[in-house]
């Protein structure tokens, strides 16, 4: 009976612990290599661990695809389509 009682818990940390990990690879995967930006959004990631998987989620990487959105748009510009 102790162990339904933890069991949300342990899913919790489960949640928690792959959501990190999907921060993490995803920094490193697809930030740029341009300055120290990388190295900061890693250290920021693995050192506030949970908060700063959160932090990069909610403020870094709507950044990044506003970023990407408008290179696309402005390689559409360049070369119109047919």
């Amino acid at each position: 009976m102790e162990f339904l009682c933890v069991l949300p818990f342990m899913f919790l940390g489960i949640a928690a612990t792959a959501f990190w990990i999907w921060m993490l690879v995803d920094c490193l995967t697809n930030e740029s290599s341009e300055g120290n930006d990388k190295l900061i959004w890693v250290l920021v990631i693995v050192l506030a661990n949970g908060l700063g998987a959160l932090i990069y989620f909610f403020v870094r990487r709507p950044q990044r695809e506003e970023e990407r959105r408008m290179e696309n748009s402005h390689a559409d510009e360049r070369f119109p389509r047919k």
